[in-house]
């Protein structure tokens, strides 16, 4: 339906509007108004400088039609109450390909989704707060090699469950294993009774709490295993979040903003939404069990309308599709973006590249093991083709969060796709839907990002 239509650089239609490179530009009244507004920065120009430029897909090896696939895909998805809106940015070789906002950021308010909505992006904090701890590393301040205990000695006396009882771990945890979820910790919600209740009981991830306290209370909740020897997901990277205030010397956001955020001009990412961006603020629902969709969450009401204590590196940050690909931009480049770099080249490839010990294998949920499928420090990494997520390629890396976020990149094809969008619990329904058509929209066999 009309109502259900892209707002994007795309007409109504879904046909792609000359506005794809300064040569091509049509320097009209509404095309110098979507720009000011679509790139949100102060235009001084027909691309404003230091925005990624906007192409028509051809001019970068995919269909013309990419738009008209992707709005079709995602409005279907919203017509069957799967989301309430989204926003899809698609980049090819460092250029933005498809930029379109669907559905609704408030249902219940008839509020249309905008390209620059701010979403709750939850577990997409993980490959920021890593890349800041590998930027430590970087710098010559952080050995990734180290006892965490080095750096938060009031972990050194953590313990592991083991039939029954806690014991020593049998191997060191050290802060590579908090960077690709080998650490033993978990969410509490392992199967093992003694080790969810101590971990309700430590009440970790309470927001009036810093990361101080956090680590502290995490002291006395077991691990799952020892350091190194199986892959688990939990509150690793909120551990690495408070190594990188101890290292640093500064508040988790404070870093953040300083070494990540403003050199990337990632202007909309934060730990909170201040009064003057709310109004760009998506409302976060739930699906119910009949299959429709209620508030969960709500601007004005929202808890994200002030700074917690609770800074979580493991899932604490808002963003929008243009911040988050600035940030993917610079890794999928090598670490630099626009002539800033924020991480050597050599310390990308292992954000980027399958980090598991062989003996711990591929990564799995529960009794979900997704095949072929590894862990770098920061990003899941395709390793072989499997049934689990098939029309993924090789080498492909990336991530989501529990609002039904995502996003891969493919250095093969030079591709980046970020989704954003506001449901839990979390789906896989936007990425498997479109991933196989956008990568059948590649026209030109990709280059390899590697090689350029």
């Amino acid at each position: 339906s009309g109502a259900m239509r892209a707002h994007s650089g795309y007409g109504s239609d879904g046909a792609a509007r000359d506005f794809g490179t300064v040569g091509r530009v049509r320097r009209s009244t509404w095309w110098w108004a979507w720009a000011c507004i679509g790139v949100l920065t102060t235009c001084r120009g027909p691309l404003a400088a230091g925005e990624i430029p906007v192409v028509r897909p051809e001019q970068v090896g995919m269909r013309a039609d990419l738009p008209q696939t992707v709005g079709s895909i995602m409005n279907e998805l919203i017509e069957r109450k799967k989301l309430a809106g989204g926003v899809v940015i698609i980049a090819r070789h460092g250029k933005i390909a498809h930029w379109a906002s669907y559905g609704r950021m408030d249902v219940e308010a008839d509020k249309p989704m905008r390209k620059d909505a701010i979403f709750r992006i939850y577990s997409m904090t993980k490959a920021i707060v890593t890349a800041a701890a590998l930027q430590l590393y970087d710098a010559g301040k952080l050995d990734l090699d180290a006892p965490v205990a080095r750096y938060l000695p009031e972990l050194k006396g953590v313990r592991v469950w083991d039939s029954g009882e806690t014991r020593p771990p049998k191997t060191t945890l050290t802060v590579r294993d908090l960077m690709r979820h080998t650490s033993g910790f978990s969410y509490g919600r392992t199967g093992v009774d003694q080790i969810d209740r101590a971990f309700r009981r430590a009440k970790l991830l309470d927001r009036d709490v810093d990361l101080a306290e956090f680590t502290r209370r995490l002291a006395d909740v077991p691990l799952l295993f020892d350091p190194g020897t199986d892959w688990k997901y939990g509150v690793s990277i909120d551990v690495l979040g408070r190594v990188v205030e101890v290292v640093s010397g500064q508040p988790l956001d404070v870093y953040l903003r300083k070494r990540i955020f403003e050199p990337l001009d990632m202007r909309d990412t934060a730990f909170f939404v201040p009064d003057e961006k709310l109004d760009r603020f998506t409302v976060n629902y739930r699906r119910t069990l009949r299959g429709g969709l209620t508030p969960l969450d709500r601007p004005e009401t929202s808890r994200y309308r002030r700074k917690p204590k609770f800074l979580s590196g493991g899932g604490g940050l808002v963003s929008t599709a243009r911040d988050y690909l600035r940030f993917l931009l610079a890794i999928s480049q090598g670490g630099v973006l626009e002539g800033r770099r924020i991480l050597k080249a050599e310390t990308v490839r292992l954000m980027t590249t399958n980090q598991l010990p062989e003996r711990v294998g591929w990564i799995k949920f529960g009794k979900q093991v997704r095949e072929g499928v590894g862990f770098g420090l920061g990003f899941s990494v395709r390793v072989k083709p499997s049934r689990w997520d098939p029309d993924a390629r090789i080498g492909e890396y990336g991530w989501g969060g529990a609002a039904s976020t995502h996003y891969w990149v493919s250095p093969r094809d030079d591709l980046i796709v970020v989704t954003l969008e506001q449901v839990m619990p979390f789906s896989f329904a936007t990425e498997f839907a479109l991933k196989k058509p956008i990568y059948q929209a590649i026209v030109d066999g990709g280059t390899d990002a590697s090689e350029k």
